[in-house]
């Protein structure tokens, strides 16, 4: 944790003392799993404050914090901070909360600073990477598993509670999102979580699916057919197939991610379906599913040694349906590494 805070007061000025309120930057900077908590780091501090519910679990796990209990009160508590501005996380504070802070340290200024707050966190570390990798593994043995359980007749619904509790049963404590099953034309829509739909023969199913593991997320897509796909479902399968593996043949350290992006959108535009794949090729993933970097068209960041982004073409056709394939990479060592490791042909069930 160390490390992370030094990196963390590296981006603030050493007038400036860090709030910290949103639960990623909470577990990132100390190590304590509960959101029932607020940080406050400087150059000289490292509090940690949380209720008496939680005191003995932030001893054990951020004991290089001052543990403060809430009820001290949060104008007592800023009164023992020597520094006057206060550098705060804008996404994480509602205003009424940000009211309060005001009114209980009015020597205080509050300076928005969320961006440096985030930036540590775009670069992962090895322990980092290694609980990523174990946890798209969980994802790839619940594909494994969901391809023998799944069947014609089944609903949505039913599909993606057997993904959860098979994940939940290898070790994970939570989903990264609420899991996307979407079968024949609702597979058109690229978050259709699952419904009570019935999966039928001569559809497609996509699985967009993770877990949460040691704190950290994964995320992998998969687009399977119900008995012998047709002309149409095997093309825009093959185009999409085919845009991923150049993207992932491309893609570099050092690179723009907004290059990495027109690998795989090119092959799409080209195939003529340009209009049907309307989102990024994807984004970082870490102790949130969305993080940054992102490989977008707009995105001006630079690839790096230590990020971790999710590469997902797809293609999207209202009222027909849709396919997207997704895997989890890294940058590790400057080599591009494939945390995935289901198989990507068109999978019959």
């Amino acid at each position: 944790m160390q490390s992370r805070i030094e990196k963390l007061l590296n981006n603030i000025e050493d007038d400036r003392a860090v709030f910290i309120s949103g639960y990623p930057n909470i577990f990132y900077y100390s190590g304590f799993t509960s959101e029932d908590a607020w940080l406050i780091i400087s150059k000289t501090e490292r509090m940690l404050i949380t209720d008496s519910r939680y005191t003995v679990q932030a001893k054990e796990q951020a004991p290089d914090f001052d543990i403060i209990d809430i009820e001290k009160g949060w104008d007592k508590i800023f009164a023992g901070i020597k520094e006057e501005k206060i550098c705060f996380e804008e996404n994480a504070v509602t205003f009424g909360f940000f009211e309060k802070l005001q009114k209980s340290a009015k020597d205080k200024r509050f300076y928005k600073a969320q961006k440096e707050i985030d930036a540590p966190r775009r670069i992962k570390d090895k322990s980092e990477l290694k609980i990523i990798a174990e946890a798209e593994h969980i994802g790839d043995m619940a594909f494994s598993h969901i391809l023998e359980f799944m069947r014609a007749g089944m609903t949505e619904r039913e599909i993606a509670l057997e993904l959860e509790i098979f994940m939940k049963k290898q070790g994970a404590s939570d989903l990264s999102f609420q899991t996307i099953a979407a079968s024949g034309a609702r597979s058109a829509m690229p978050h259709g979580v699952a419904s009570d739909k019935i999966v039928k023969k001569g559809e497609l199913l996509t699985l967009d699916f993770g877990c949460v593991y040691k704190g950290y997320c994964s995320d992998m897509t998969r687009t399977v057919v119900f008995g012998e796909p047709n002309g149409k479902q095997k093309e825009i399968y093959d185009i999409v197939l085919k845009a991923q593996e150049a993207a992932l043949r491309g893609i570099h350290e050092g690179m723009k991610c907004s290059d990495a992006d027109k690998i795989a959108r090119d092959v799409i535009q080209d195939a003529g379906y340009g209009e049907n794949f309307g989102h990024s090729l994807g984004h970082s993933v870490g102790i949130e599913i969305h993080e940054m970097p992102c490989f977008s068209p707009k995105s001006k960041d630079i690839l790096k040694n230590g990020n971790v982004l999710s590469v997902e073409p797809g293609i999207y056709i209202d009222g027909w349906g849709g396919v997207r394939i997704e895997d989890l990479i890294a940058v590790i060592d400057g080599k591009i590494v494939n945390f995935a490791s289901s198989p990507k042909n068109l999978i019959v069930v």
